[in-house]
C-alpha cells in the first residue's frame, strides 16, 4: 500500500496533473484508494483544506482517501523521535518534525501499516535544518518512492478516451 505525502497532491494539482488537464490522474487515485492500494492521512487532509482551490474541494469530496492516525501509528512515535534526536538536527528542525508535523505522522503511519511513502522529497542525510521524509523512512526501514514510480509500479495508464 502507498501513503501519499501532501507535496505529491499539491504538485500534481499545481503542475503536471492539474484537474482541468489530467482528470484521469485524480480518477486513478480514487479508484486505487477504493481498492485499498493508496491513501493519505488525516493531517494531510487538514493541511490541504487550509487552501481554497480545487484540491480542497477534491479532498472534501474524497474524505475517505485520508486515514486517521491510530494507535498502530502512535506506538512508533518514540522510535522515530529517538532516531531524529540522534541525528543532530537543529532544535528548530526537531521541534517542527516532532510537533504534530504531517511528515512525522506519515512515517509513523507507514511503519504501522507497512506502507511505501510517496513523496517528492529526496534524501539529504547531511541536512540539519529539516528532517527529510526519505531519511526518516530509511532509518525506520520504510520504503519510499516518487509518484511517477508509484504510477508505473501500479500499472497506471492515463489514457484519453
Amino acid at each position: 500500500m502507498y501513503v501519499v505525502d501532501a507535496n505529491v497532491l499539491i504538485e500534481a494539482k499545481n503542475r503536471y496533473y492539474a484537474f482541468d488537464l489530467a482528470p484521469g490522474f485524480w480518477k486513478w487515485l480514487e479508484r486505487v484508494n477504493e481498492g485499498g492500494a493508496v491513501c493519505s492521512i488525516d493531517p494531510i487532509f487538514e493541511e490541504i483544506i487550509k487552501g481554497d482551490d480545487e484540491l480542497k474541494m477534491w479532498a472534501r469530496e474524497h474524505r475517505s482517501f485520508f486515514c486517521p492516525i491510530g494507535q498502530g501509528s502512535v506506538k512508533h512515535f518514540s522510535r522515530i523521535t529517538q532516531w531524529a534526536v540522534s541525528q543532530n538536527y537543529s532544535p528548530a528542525a526537531l521541534s517542527a518534525f516532532t510537533g504534530n508535523d504531517a511528515d512525522y505522522l506519515i512515517i509513523a503511519y507507514a511503519c504501522a501499516y507497512n506502507c511505501t511513502v510517496v513523496t517528492h522529497e529526496i534524501p539529504a542525510p547531511s541536512a540539519r535544518k529539516r528532517v527529510k521524509i526519505p531519511d526518516a523512512c530509511k532509518a525506520m526501514g520504510v520504503d519510499f518512492t516518487d509518484p511517477f514510480t508509484m504510477l508505473r509500479k501500479s500499472g497506471a495508464q492515463l489514457i484519453l478516451a
